[in-house]
């Protein structure tokens, strides 16, 4: 079904705003202009959505528990977030997941992004395939599955790779430490992604999914957008795998820019990730001006 963001956001009830404004901005990325108008309209409703769904799966986790005659077990509920580069999926994560940790039911929430498993840079370079790094083929796909599934289960801890988008490669060594949370948020591109035949997919286990979704011209110039400001603080850094990029003009920045988003960026997105859309519980349009304006919801 479809909603209007104002019928949407009369669904927040009596929601309350956990969120101040600096807290808020440290949240947002670099170039997402969310005010704390689009988070009381847009983000409190899905905080109620996602509790009430919550609270309905450990219902259903005891009645199963009772059934077979097991000692309940407290199942962490998995939440995924799929979208483009550059949507703002990464900021719809960091928000839900410090609105979500502040709500009694759950304050144990983790988040881990799908960076994280992407092949280190030798293996990609190794497989001929560093120009297509985002696509599937470039994630340990049965890492990121067996991490999830071990969460999933129960376990004490599980460790997730670290990914350093200064360096732009895998921390060696590194790792996130992950010890069974209430809600874990799994974000990444391809997240919704289907399995290959006899095998599953990290969304098998996800118990709710969002799609962070927007017109491809939109999302274009908020890829170059935000590669500027980039070029002027991150890729600065002599640290930076793009510090060459920062000595460039910036009619050469924009065209770098426009044939990265083109060459990889915007193929993926048409091939890989927008056909998986129909795949959410949740479907978060934005308009040109990164405010969601509808919302799309399974009502199965």
């Amino acid at each position: 079904m479809e909603l209007s963001r104002e019928r949407w956001s009369e669904l927040r009830k009596n929601t309350p705003l956990t969120l101040t404004a600096e807290e808020l901005e440290e949240i947002r990325g670099l170039d997402d202009p969310i005010d704390l108008t689009e988070v009381t309209d847009i983000y409190l409703p899905l905080t109620r959505l996602l509790n009430l769904h919550f609270t309905g799966s450990k219902q259903r986790s005891s009645v199963l528990s009772a059934f077979l005659g097991h000692p309940e077990q407290r199942v962490p509920y998995i939440l995924g977030i799929a979208g483009s580069v550059a949507v703002g999926k990464s900021t719809t994560a960091r928000l839900l997941h410090t609105l979500l940790a502040r709500w009694p039911e759950h304050p144990h929430v983790e988040l881990v992004t799908t960076d994280s498993f992407l092949h280190p840079n030798a293996v990609l370079e190794a497989k001929g395939i560093m120009h297509r790094k985002g696509f599937p083929e470039s994630y340990d796909r049965r890492a990121l599955v067996r991490f999830v599934a071990e969460v999933k289960a129960g376990m004490q801890e599980v460790r997730a790779p670290i990914y350093s988008h200064l360096e732009y490669d895998i921390v060696p060594g590194a790792s996130q430490i992950v010890k069974n949370p209430d809600i874990l948020i799994i974000e990444g591109l391809n997240v919704l992604q289907p399995a290959p035949p006899t095998s599953l997919a990290v969304n098998d286990y996800f118990d709710f999914s969002i799609y962070v979704d927007a017109k491809v011209e939109d999302i274009r110039t908020w890829y170059v957008d935000r590669f500027h400001k980039l070029r002027r603080t991150a890729f600065e850094d002599p640290k930076s795998y793009f510090r060459h990029i920062a000595e460039l003009s910036y009619e050469e920045a924009t065209a770098f820019a426009v044939n990265v988003w083109r060459d990889i960026n915007e193929l993926n997105l048409v091939e890989n990730i927008a056909p998986t859309r129909g795949r959410a519980d949740l479907v978060l349009q934005k308009g040109a001006d990164h405010s969601v304006r509808r919302v799309r919801l399974r009502r199965t």
